[in-house]
């Protein structure tokens, strides 16, 4: 299974403005080029700066024109997502695109956010559906297509409603699934309550695949300091085209998702190769842990309270 190249035409999306976080690197950084590339202005809200100037020159390398703008966020701090989302309101300018793409990943040992979630729930899942409620006036302006990405891992694996920061028996993993699958659920219930709710937005959701990206990689904030066996392996078959995609064409399912028409349940959008790790971007079939409106709509509630933020009821 040899690798070719993939490409998604967005159009001119000058005179647009998105918003991308994890676009310091990796799967976020290209799909933040694309954007730029296509003439939308774009906000990356980064939690760290030097790693953010880079992700600029990077882009800006590619595409000298680029409208980039570097914003402080770190989606484990509750107070920074709502710092952020003033920032945006008070600005004022209407959001057209917002892609929830920042993500951690296993950390070797239970870690909680500055709020005291463990951290992948925290922050994979707490901190996108946090901001994107603080953001919601600025994505209503602009119709927004928001597009919140799960991961394989969300295949299988439930919530663990009776621990969901998993302060009984950690399992990195496990949690990992979880905070994903919450992720999936968020996005699909968010397109059900706009339409309920005329809120004018649509959300849909996306997976990467496999890539060699910094996930599983050397991660010294969350206590791994060795790149792991698997991105080792990850890196080694997408160097060679088998199974898994490059970084590059990780990104292409979330700017397919954002960019194409549908919403919800029928635009889940994920690479399109036997396994789903890699290959050219395409509607899939929802995973049986994404089916159940039920548990989404428990998600929901729990994150509201969770997070102490609450989305309109009209």
């Amino acid at each position: 299974m040899r690798r070719t190249h993939y490409d998604v035409p967005l159009g001119n999306l000058t005179g647009k403005l998105a918003v991308v976080t994890g676009a310091s690197d990796g799967i976020g950084l290209n799909i933040a080029a694309s954007l730029a590339g296509a003439g939308a202005r774009v906000i990356m809200p980064v939690r760290n700066p030097r790693k953010g100037q880079v992700a600029v020159a990077t882009i800006t390398g590619i595409h000298p024109a680029a409208k980039l703008e570097l914003r402080e966020l770190d989606l484990s701090s509750l107070a920074t997502v709502a710092a952020f989302g003033e920032y945006m309101r008070t600005e004022g300018s209407p959001v057209h695109y917002l892609i929830n793409n920042a993500g951690v990943m296993t950390p070797p040992h239970r870690q909680t956010t500055a709020d005291g979630f463990e951290l992948q729930f925290g922050t994979n899942h707490l901190g996108h559906f946090a901001l994107t409620a603080h953001l919601l006036p600025l994505l209503r302006a602009g119709h927004a297509r928001i597009v919140t990405q799960t991961s394989i891992a969300a295949r299988s694996g439930t919530i663990n409603w009776d621990d969901l920061n998993w302060q009984r028996s950690y399992d990195g993993m496990k949690s990992y699934r979880q905070s994903k699958i919450a992720c999936g659920l968020f996005g699909l219930e968010l397109d059900r309550r706009s339409r309920a709710n005329d809120w004018g937005i649509t959300s849909n959701i996306s997976h990467p695949g496999v890539a060699p990206s910094n996930l599983l990689a050397a991660r010294p904030e969350v206590g791994r300091s060795t790149d792991t066996r698997d991105v080792r392996m990850i890196r080694w078959l997408s160097a060679r085209g088998i199974v898994v995609g490059t970084v590059a064409s990780a990104s292409l399912p979330a700017l397919v998702a954002a960019s194409t028409g549908g919403s919800g349940d029928d635009n889940f959008i994920g690479p399109r190769w036997p396994g789903n790790a890699g290959g050219p971007p395409g509607r899939q079939k929802l995973w049986k842990p994404l089916r159940d409106n039920a548990s989404a709509s428990r998600m929901w509630s729990s994150s509201e309270e969770l997070a102490g933020i609450s989305f309109p009821r009209n």
